[in-house]
């Protein structure tokens, strides 16, 4: 639940590796973890083409309003969930499996995945630091900001730190530098929804029009067993932009002891994140976060959970006295 206030031995080894070879199996046609991501490999990438075709097909996937989450070269639930999304969308059945059918539909005509990118001096402007973890700590910071231009540059792409230093192995990370980035920039524009839908069982928030159809699905972190989701029909009574996060450790089951009540400043790793879209329901909502790479992988406190992107492209359709819908 949230609080906001609205304003190794040799036998071991073979063991290790044996492991590995079964898990790359079950993965199929992703598991070369360490294929080259060259913008040419991964704009040409056939549906068979590894990390390569994983990694066209999660920006793609973004940039149609089905996310995949974080973008990493990774497989797992989230993309899973966004192809399946996506086939409903389009009448492919909802298998989760990039097939040929679906694969045609989603590189029909689309930009390239991977653009070169230029860094500008307010990608990289900062202030950067280290984050305590304690909440009480944070509460003495005057904003919650970015740890590292790479973080500042994973958000702005929707990507994984992790995947930006493996895209551009030699990369600095300053200003002026050429950098390859997913391209997830001036997509086409959400329309409104009728009505919002949050998943439990699919972790997922989705945007349904008029008709019934969802045209867009983010995945979502929606409580746990000690904080469960309050299904039912709620309404959006509005949406703050950079909020402040209001600390009661009382909401809080695992909440230290010796801690008092606090505000935290805003910044994109404020609790909260960049984004609160504020429910009928007391001390819930739908907001960003702090940690992107946990959305729909993590519980969390009660509330709805999304990277602060998706929360933004959320927040920008939604208004007051909508409902939002949710569910088992």
């Amino acid at each position: 639940m949230s609080a906001v206030r609205f304003p190794r031995s040799s036998s071991r080894a073979r063991l290790w590796c044996g492991a590995l070879v079964i898990a790359c199996l079950a993965l199929g046609p992703f598991a070369h973890a360490q294929d080259a991501l060259t913008a040419d490999a991964v704009n040409a990438a056939a549906p068979d083409a590894g990390d390569a075709a994983l990694l066209r097909a999660q920006v793609l996937l973004d940039r149609a309003h089905f996310s995949p989450g974080e973008i990493d070269a990774r497989a797992g639930t989230n993309t899973t969930r966004a192809v399946a999304a996506f086939q409903r969308h389009r009448g492919l059945g909802d298998s989760g499996e990039l097939d040929a059918d679906t694969w045609a539909a989603l590189t029909a005509d689309a930009p390239a995945a991977l653009i070169e990118h230029t860094i500008a001096a307010d990608d990289v402007a900062g202030p950067f630091r280290a984050l305590p973890d304690d909440m009480m700590e944070k509460s003495r910071l005057d904003a919650l900001g970015f740890e590292t231009a790479v973080e500042a540059l994973g958000e702005r792409f929707h990507a994984a730190p992790a995947l930006l230093r493996r895209l551009n192995p030699d990369a600095r990370f300053v200003a002026g530098s050429r950098i390859l980035v997913p391209n997830v920039r001036d997509t086409a524009p959400l329309a409104a929804p009728d009505r919002v839908i949050v998943s439990k069982s699919d972790s997922v928030v989705r945007l349904v029009d008029a008709a019934g159809k969802v045209y867009a699905q983010f995945p979502a972190s929606t409580g746990s067993e000690r904080d469960p989701l309050p299904i039912g029909d709620w309404t959006i009574e509005g949406v703050a932009t950079d909020p402040t996060f209001h600390y009661n450790p009382e909401l809080f089951w695992d909440a230290d002891p010796s801690h008092a009540k606090a505000v935290l400043a805003p910044g994109p790793n404020n609790p909260v994140g960049t984004v609160w879209i504020d429910l009928s329901k007391p001390h819930y909502g739908i907001h960003g976060t702090p940690e992107p790479a946990n959305i729909g992988k993590t519980q969390s406190h009660g509330c709805i959970r999304m990277t602060n992107w998706s929360a933004r492209r959320v927040a920008e359709v939604v208004r007051p006295g909508m409902t939002a819908v949710l569910e088992e």
